[in-house]
């Protein structure tokens, strides 16, 4: 049935929208961008959609394998027996899951039950506040998401029989990683063949993006062996980010029924490019006009490749240029992440800008080769492991204090002749470790503090720090391989 408009939906319209159903599915994010909820009878959602449930907060004090974090942090832990936190649904977010008998689906934004204040961690709350500093202002901000993935398909039983893709975690434990099978072979990007191969699978994505309102708008293969990209449709910057939260819960439920497991590590094989994350944002006025657009061509500008961007675009990109190297954890929030931000793999390295440059880290697009109503920036430093709404919110935050401190750019643009991923002599290096990342992340004097304020640099880098540890703790399969014999 067609979902009603969500702008129209209120607490006293759903009994009437939820007629012929008899349970709801709900689920908020959390700090690695995983959607958690659970299942609730009809008449349970109906009493509390207006005022909110209790939630576990302990989803703010594990990790992406529930285990409670190392070192305890101030929202979840046993000093507060780890209480409920308050969830409250986003009504407007209604739409029904296609491959669970259309039932209902909300999702959940989380509050402090003392407070009552949204919850400094909650990746939703997080990126809404952002965009509430802009609205005060009489802006609003648009975004678009571009996400790259491996797939693999499960191996076969030994009689013969396919394995479902959740099998695959505990054939990783018996086997080695590389003999994972991909689900195509061989370095084939924007192939029109290689899809007829999986074609249920890979229609069966993008019609269920359709009906699930994570709209796809572009969707083909990328270079690598099995993998993909897609490109979702672009739209409102807090509806993009849910979206594309969204679109990774579609991927891997409709990759279950076929034995598939969508990867979204960012750098899941030795050697090959890595997956990245890239999001567009354009700031729009009240009437949706985009507001990086300069009417009038700047032919006096040093550096032509402004000449089509207003001063306000000028201060975003100046604000996201000083504050990149500070909120790295958010764009790059895993051990693994790291792999992939090296030299020359296409994957920009340093704090770097320039007009149509897929190499720097700060991609502007406008005209000669964009109409005036496209222009934007695309943020190329996240990975495909990132979290949306984390990402989403650091690149408007930055922009905005670039906006509001009115700053200039601080370096010049790229030139067209450095190698692909190469490093600037002008950019900053980042981090090349998350170790490193969250340090400057939490520094005392960190452009995060400024912009998201203590309680959430002080989680979130609290959990990276979790990270770190497991990762300093680890013993590889390289490191076995290299030293079980010869040390």
């Amino acid at each position: 049935m067609p979902n009603p408009d969500p702008s129209d939906i209120t607490a006293e319209s759903l009994p009437d929208i939820l007629k012929n159903d008899t349970a709801v599915k709900v689920a908020g994010v959390d700090v690695d961008g995983i959607l958690r909820g659970k299942l609730m009878a009809k008449k349970k959602f109906l009493s509390i959609a207006k005022e909110g449930f209790g939630f576990c907060s302990v989803i703010f004090g594990w990790d992406m394998h529930d285990q409670t974090y190392f070192k305890e942090l101030a929202i979840s832990n046993k000093e507060n027996g780890y209480r409920d936190l308050i969830a409250i649904p986003d009504l407007s977010s209604f739409r029904r899951i296609p491959w669970e008998n259309n039932v209902p689906f909300f999702l959940v934004s989380f509050f402090d039950p003392d407070t009552k204040a949204s919850l400094s961690a909650c990746p939703r709350s997080l990126l809404k506040r952002a965009v509430e500093k802009l609205a005060a202002n009489g802006f609003g901000a648009m975004a678009g998401a571009e996400y790259e993935f491996y797939q693999f398909r499960a191996p076969q039983k030994h009689d013969g029989t396919e394995r479902n893709s959740s099998s695959t975690a505990t054939f990783l434990r018996e086997n080695p990683v590389n003999s994972l099978p991909s689900l195509t072979e061989g370095m084939f990007g924007y192939s029109v063949t290689r899809p007829v191969h999986n074609q249920d699978y890979y229609y069966g994505v993008f019609d269920a993006c359709t009906a699930f309102n994570c709209g796809i708008e572009g969707w083909h293969t990328e270079s690598g062996p099995g993998v993909f990209e897609a490109a979702l449709e672009f739209g409102e910057i807090t509806q993009m980010a849910d979206k594309a939260a969204l679109f990774k819960l579609v991927v891997k439920s409709i990759g279950s029924k076929y034995g598939i497991t969508p990867c979204f590590m960012a750098k899941p094989r030795e050697g090959l490019p890595g997956n990245s994350g890239h999001m567009h944002v354009s700031i729009v006025d009240k009437d949706g006009k985009n507001l990086f657009y300069r009417e009038k061509e700047d032919t006096e500008h040093e550096w032509q490749d402004l000449r089509h961007l207003s001063d306000l675009g000028r201060h975003f990109l100046a604000g996201l240029i000083d504050g990149l190297p500070d909120i790295m954890p958010l764009l790059a929030p895993n051990v693994n992440s790291y792999k992939r931000l090296v030299e020359n793999f296409w994957a920009p390295v340093t704090v770097s800008w320039g007009l149509e440059h897929r190499a720097a880290s700060i991609r502007l697009i406008s005209p000669p080769t964009a109409s005036p109503k496209a222009t934007r920036f695309e943020v190329r430093v996240p990975g495909a492991d990132t979290n949306p709404h984390f990402v989403l919110a650091a690149i408007l935050a930055l922009g905005w204090r670039g906006i509001e401190k009115k700053m200039e750019i601080s370096i010049p643009p790229l030139g067209k002749g450095e190698d692909v991923g190469g490093a600037s002599d002008q950019g900053v290096r980042l981090a090349k470790s998350l170790k490193e990342a969250t340090e400057r992340f939490m520094a005392k004097d960190s452009v995060a503090r400024e912009v998201f304020g203590d309680q959430f640099v002080d989680h979130f880098g609290g959990t990276r720090q979790h990270e770190v540890r497991l990762w300093d703790e680890a013993v590889t399969d390289w490191e076995v391989r290299r030293y079980i014999e010869t040390v």
